[in-house]
């Protein structure tokens, strides 16, 4: 008992006092930030890609596709790719994903771009329903920590549940497997309109390094318009909480 108390009170508090202004330390991988000028492409980083998330001309990475698994850094002989520790990765739309050579900074959209719906009905309470469409439970287990003490997620009135029928939108994770493809379809039908449909990890947004696999029904996504795409493998709480809180317009009235 005496031993517990004394790593206890070694430890301290260890819930983020305020997940909007918190940041990440290493060795967490975020936001890529590419050097074209130093780039010799000699295309090192493409051959060691996982997940084909990377171009040498011109050189680019694809945060939908990306794993973060800081390969294409530690292979590159010129020191053209190096990885903050940025979490904010979120986007609205899928080619926002895209960062370097040539690709215009995405812009925080304004107000008035996000769904008024979305601002007037789930602005002060949204509740989610995740499904786990063959995913490994990476960025599943870190969906659950959004709502753990540490980052305690319902602080905003975001919450998951257990019924589609009780949610306001639908958080998909994994890359949509043949035998999950309809359960998900089901499910996003169980929820009521107007609803959310949020991407969460590369597998989902992409297929991740799944992509080629014949066992994929990737087909959901072509049929339903994505609200907010959250990369990762696996997904930061933080960058979640982030993108959610900037997708139902409450973050800016948070900070």
């Amino acid at each position: 008992m005496f031993d517990l108390l004394k790593i206890r009170r070694r430890h301290g508090w260890t819930f983020v006092p305020d997940p909007l202004r918190a940041s990440v330390i290493p060795p967490f991988r975020g936001r890529p930030e590419l050097r074209p000028d130093l780039c010799t492409r000699c295309r090192r980083c493409e051959g060691v890609c996982p997940a084909a998330a990377i171009t040498a001309e011109p050189l680019r990475i694809d945060l939908g596709r990306c794993i973060l698994c800081g390969d294409c850094q530690e292979a590159c002989p010129a020191g053209a790719i190096e990885f903050t520790t940025e979490h904010r990765l979120a986007a609205f739309g899928r080619e926002a994903l895209i960062t370097g050579e040539g690709v215009a900074a995405a812009a925080e959209p304004a107000a008035d771009a996000i769904r008024a719906d979305i601002r007037r009905l789930f602005g002060r309470s949204l509740k989610l329903r995740q499904v786990s469409a063959g995913g490994c439970n990476g960025c599943e287990m870190e969906l659950g920590a959004c709502g753990n003490v540490n980052f305690d997620m319902g602080r905003y009135g975001v919450e998951f549940v257990a019924s589609p029928r009780h949610a306001d939108g639908v958080v998909v994770t994994g890359p949509v497997s043949e035998n999950m493809a309809a359960a998900l379809e089901d499910t996003w039908r169980a929820v009521p309109a107007p609803r959310l449909l949020i991407a969460v990890g590369s597998c989902a947004i992409s297929g991740g390094v799944f992509a080629p696999s014949p066992a994929l029904r990737r087909g959901f996504f072509d049929g339903h318009a994505v609200d907010l795409y959250v990369p990762g493998c696996p997904t930061h709480p933080l960058t979640f909480i982030d993108g959610v809180m900037r997708l139902i317009g409450a973050h800016s009235a948070q900070l």
